[in-house]
């Protein structure tokens, strides 16, 4: 477990950072923007987790907040890992996103996805709050996941961690439909509004 007794520390008052292995790097670096936009990810499922209201949908997944606590501890093992260089003095022992956790979320993709129905257009952000927390959190999990690819390019990263992003936008997907009342209340888009 982690102990914090200090809030603030003044080491990042010149711009830059530590990462997990004592380096120093600028706070807008890829790699920071990367674990910065996981933890994002994370805050904005927690405003998401504040608007599940099982009164509202008696055919609401019970589950919802279950999964949404997990994928919070699940960012922040990945915003552990990208901390963490692999090429680093640290890098092996680090935390790292494993394949098991990839898996999970595939298991929950296909549990919510089979209560939905077929999609006959693209989908809009909106429909209940739940809905449309969860597909804001769907954007920022797809903005990390631009950031850890672009980092890929850059250093050596944990594949896992893409591979974790990439599903964790599409169970944010399913779920905002699922929180649609099954997809019935999806917000679709019509081509040129009808113009």
């Amino acid at each position: 477990m982690v102990k914090l007794t200090r809030i603030y520390t003044g080491g990042g008052d010149t711009g830059e950072t530590s990462l997990g292995d004592g380096q120093r790097v600028p706070k807008h670096s890829v790699r920071v923007a990367a674990y910065g936009t996981a933890d994002e990810a994370g805050a904005v499922i927690g405003i998401a987790r504040t608007m599940i209201d099982p009164g509202a949908d008696p055919e609401a997944d019970p589950a919802v907040d279950t999964v949404l606590a997990r994928i919070q501890n699940d960012l922040f093992d990945l915003g552990a890992d990208f901390c963490t260089p692999e090429d680093g003095k640290r890098g092996a022992g680090a935390l790292r996103i494993t394949e098991e956790q990839v898996s999970w979320l595939e298991g929950e993709i296909d549990r919510v996805n089979e209560g939905l129905g077929d999609l006959e257009s693209f989908i809009l952000p909106g429909g209940t709050p739940l809905a449309a927390h969860l597909h804001l959190a769907r954007t920022v999990v797809r903005r990390a996941e631009r950031l850890a690819t672009e980092l890929a390019t850059q250093e050596k990263i944990n594949g896992q961690a893409i591979k974790y992003l990439n599903r964790l936008s599409d169970l944010m997907f399913v779920m905002a439909r699922a929180a649609n009342r099954g997809g019935k209340a999806d917000v679709l888009w019509v081509p040129g509004g009808k113009r």
